[in-house]
């Protein structure tokens, strides 16, 4: 026996250690846009978020810098568009489901009709089978809403869609939901950018409070994390930070949005509904 060495205990080989069934990338707010070296900064966050041995990825919204705004021209629209299928491909082999952010949309078309006019061509250029969806995976059912409504809410076919996804489901059956735009937390009291029918919603959360685990935001650019009724509310930074410039006289440190680093969410989804959110900065 080497002096100083500790033997080590024995093994239990009985107790199984839980593993999430699992791993998913929650990425949001990226602003991508062809300036600052930002494609190539946003490609090595996207490599990092893939040592992580993610399963798929959920996109928050706020794909693209900003199309939103009425002096964007198609052209700025398309470019930032291109950018974000090109970075895209780094992650070409998993699954991305996206949900759309306010600066998603290009409301300034010449007329409604136009082809790239407003949610529907924003569905388009992020693969999504419509504004609202869902889907399932393993143990675990997802649901992407659409706030991009009057007041920051859904409308009332997506509630009624919702209401009936919900009770469509079986008992005790997992639901992760997701919304640009947070339900309830603790952000909207200080910067606004809430759900204006959080209530609601929380009300028919508890109804299905055997199945509603979390919701995933993002928007505010701030990290917060809390739980009413057993079901987290989790606002994720941003991947952008500070809109991946230096920052401001409030920003608590390089690219910072306050008091939140640019970064990404990595979840463990467990069987049994048991949801971990850990937040991680990054560095370019």
């Amino acid at each position: 026996m080497l002096i100083g060495a500790t033997m080590a205990a024995p093994i239990n080989t009985s107790i199984a250690i839980e593993k999430p069934v699992l791993t998913v990338a929650h990425i949001t707010d990226v602003h991508i846009r062809d300036v600052e070296n930002i494609p190539a900064r946003f490609k090595l966050c996207l490599k990092e978020v893939l040592k992580h041995k993610v399963d798929f990825f959920l996109n928050g919204g706020d794909a693209i810098h900003a199309a939103d705004y009425e002096h964007v021209t198609r052209e700025d629209m398309l470019s930032q568009w291109a950018v974000w299928d090109k970075c895209m491909e780094i992650i070409k082999g998993y699954e991305v489901y996206s949900c759309l952010g306010n600066h998603d949309m290009w409301w300034a078309a010449p007329s409604k009709e136009d082809a790239m006019y407003g949610k529907n061509y924003a569905v388009k250029r992020l693969k999504i089978p419509g504004r609202y969806h869902s889907f399932s995976k393993g143990a675990w059912h997802f649901i992407v809403l659409d706030s991009n409504n009057q007041g920051v809410s859904l409308d009332e076919e997506q509630f009624v869609w919702l209401q009936e996804e919900l009770e469509s489901l079986p008992k005790n059956k997992p639901v992760l939901i997701m919304s640009h735009y947070p339900i309830l937390g603790i952000t909207p009291l200080l910067v606004g950018g809430g759900h204006a029918d959080g209530k609601r919603l929380k009300d028919l959360f508890y109804t299905h409070s055997d199945k509603v685990k979390i919701c995933l935001s993002g928007h505010q650019h701030l990290l917060d994390q809390c739980t009413y009724n057993d079901v987290q509310y989790c606002c994720n930074g941003a991947m952008s930070g500070f809109w991946w410039g230096e920052g401001d006289e409030e920003s608590r440190g390089k690219g910072y949005y306050q008091e939140t680093s640019p970064g990404y969410a990595i979840l463990k989804l467990y069987k049994d509904g048991k949801v971990e959110n850990q937040y991680f900065s990054h560095l370019f």
